[in-house]
C-alpha cells in the first residue's frame, strides 16, 4: 500500500520485487483534466524519496503537456520554420536546410528530444569530421569523407541554438549541445594583392574597360555582392560618398538583390576625389543605366560569377599569384593599417560589428604599427629626459 505524503510530494510504495517506486503527477490533460501520472524506482525508500523530490522539481520547471512529445526530428524542423527561417537570407536556408535535411534528422532525429544526451551529439560531431560527406554522384569518387572543420561548427551553431529555444520554451531542461568540445578552428592564412602588383592589375582591368569597379574595390574595400548592387543613385559627387544599403546574390540560378548581411553593413563610405571621377566618366558610358557597374555583355546588372572570373584573368594575365576576389578586401584593410589607418576607422568602413573584429581579423599588419608607436613613445620619452 503506498505510503501518503504531502500534496505536491508524490506517494511512496514497496513493490512485491523489493524495490521501491514513487509516484508523482507530472502534468494534466488538458482535454480531459486528468493527471498524468509518472514514476521513478530505486533499491531503497530513501534513494526514491531523493529521485521523486527531483522529477517533481523537474516536472515544474518543465512543460509536463509539450516536453516529451517532440522528436529531434519534429523539433528541429518546428523550429526552422518558426523561429529560424522568417529572419535567414536565401543563401543562409539552403546551408541551414542542408544541415537540418542531410545530417542531423539522419543521425538523430529518431531520438526523442527529452532523451538527447551530450555524448551522442558529441559522437555526431566526431563522425561528421570522419565520414560526414553527402556522396552526392555515385560516378564521383571522395578524396576526403569528412566535413571541414568549419562546416562541423556551423552544425554545431545550428543545434545548438536549436536546443536552446526548447529549453526556453521548458520542453528540455537543459541543452545538450553546450557540453560538447568542437576542433579548433583553423585561421586561414590571408593572402593579398601585392603592392607591386596594383598597378598592373588596374592597368589590366583598364583594357578590359573595367577600371572604374575594381578602383573602387581596392580603395573602399567592399563586398562583392555590394560593389555589384551599386546604382548610380548611390553615389553623392558633392560629399564624395557611396552609400551601402543591399548587395547582390546568386540564389537558385536567379540574382537576388537584399539587404547587406549585417546592420553594420548599412553604411554611407567617403571615397577619394579620384574614384569619384572614374565614377563620373564610367557613367558617361552609359548614362540611362541605372547600374554603377553594369554588365557589359547584358546591360543588366552585373553577375557576381562573372566579375569574379573577370578578376581571375586579370591576375593570369599579369603573373600574379591566385587570390580570391574576397582578398582584394583584405589587400584594402591591410594597406590601410600599414599606412595608418586607424581600426575603428577602418572597421566602421568595412561594415564589420566590432573594431575588435578587425583587428583580430588583420593582426598580421599591425607589427609595423606597433613598431612605429613604439618608436614615437621612444623619441617623446628621449625628448621629456632631455
Amino acid at each position: 500500500m503506498g505510503k501518503k505524503r504531502a500534496n505536491g510530494e508524490g506517494s511512496i510504495r514497496k513493490r512485491k520485487d523489493g524495490r521501491w517506486e514513487g509516484f508523482y503527477t507530472a502534468s494534466y490533460d488538458p482535454a480531459t483534466g486528468k493527471q498524468k501520472i509518472k514514476n521513478v524506482l530505486g533499491k531503497t525508500q530513501a534513494e526514491v524519496k531523493e529521485k521523486l523530490k527531483k522529477a517533481i522539481a523537474d516536472s515544474q520547471r518543465l512543460d509536463m503537456n509539450r516536453s516529451g512529445t517532440h522528436t529531434v526530428k519534429s523539433w528541429v524542423t518546428m523550429w526552422y520554420e518558426v523561429y529560424a527561417e522568417p529572419r535567414l537570407r536565401e543563401n543562409t536556408k539552403d546551408y541551414y536546410l542542408n544541415y537540418i535535411n542531410n545530417h542531423i534528422i539522419p543521425e538523430l532525429g529518431d531520438i526523442k528530444l527529452d532523451k538527447l544526451t551530450t555524448i551522442q551529439i558529441q559522437k555526431f560531431y566526431n563522425d561528421l569530421q570522419k565520414n560526414g560527406r553527402v556522396q552526392r554522384y555515385q560516378h564521383i569518387q571522395l578524396k576526403n569523407k569528412g566535413l571541414s572543420i568549419r562546416v562541423v561548427h556551423g552544425i554545431h551553431t545550428l543545434l545548438n541554438n536549436c536546443l536552446e529555444q526548447a529549453v526556453a520554451e521548458r520542453l528540455i531542461l537543459v541543452n545538450p549541445a553546450r557540453g560538447c568540445k568542437l576542433p579548433k578552428m583553423e585561421k586561414r592564412e590571408m593572402k593579398v594583392l601585392p603592392e607591386e602588383k596594383i598597378h598592373p592589375y588596374l592597368m589590366e582591368a583598364d583594357k578590359r574597360g573595367l577600371l572604374a569597379p575594381f578602383y573602387l574595390e581596392l580603395t573602399t574595400g567592399l563586398r562583392r555582392g555590394e560593389l555589384l548592387a551599386l546604382l548610380w543613385t548611390d553615389l553623392d559627387v558633392e560629399n564624395r560618398t557611396i552609400s551601402i544599403t543591399k548587395q547582390v546574390t546568386r540564389t537558385k540560378g536567379e540574382l537576388v538583390v537584399s539587404q547587406p548581411k549585417t546592420h553594420n553593413s548599412i553604411r554611407v563610405l567617403p571615397v577619394s576625389q579620384q574614384a569619384v571621377d572614374l565614377l563620373v566618366e564610367e557613367h558617361k558610358k552609359h548614362p540611362g543605366n541605372p547600374y554603377m557597374f553594369p554588365s557589359p555583355k547584358t546591360g543588366g546588372m552585373f553577375d557576381p560569377d562573372s566579375f569574379r572570373h573577370t578578376h581571375e584573368k586579370i591576375l593570369k594575365a599579369i603573373g600574379a599569384e591566385h587570390i580570391r576576389f574576397h582578398d582584394l578586401r583584405h589587400t584594402f584593410a591591410t594597406l590601410s593599417l600599414k599606412n595608418g589607418v586607424d581600426v575603428k576607422t577602418l572597421s566602421s568602413t568595412l561594415g564589420h560589428y566590432s573594431a575588435g573584429f578587425t583587428l583580430s581579423t588583420y593582426t598580421h599588419a599591425t607589427p609595423d604599427m606597433m613598431r612605429e608607436a613604439a618608436d614615437t613613445m621612444g623619441d617623446v620619452i628621449a625628448l621629456a629626459a632631455e
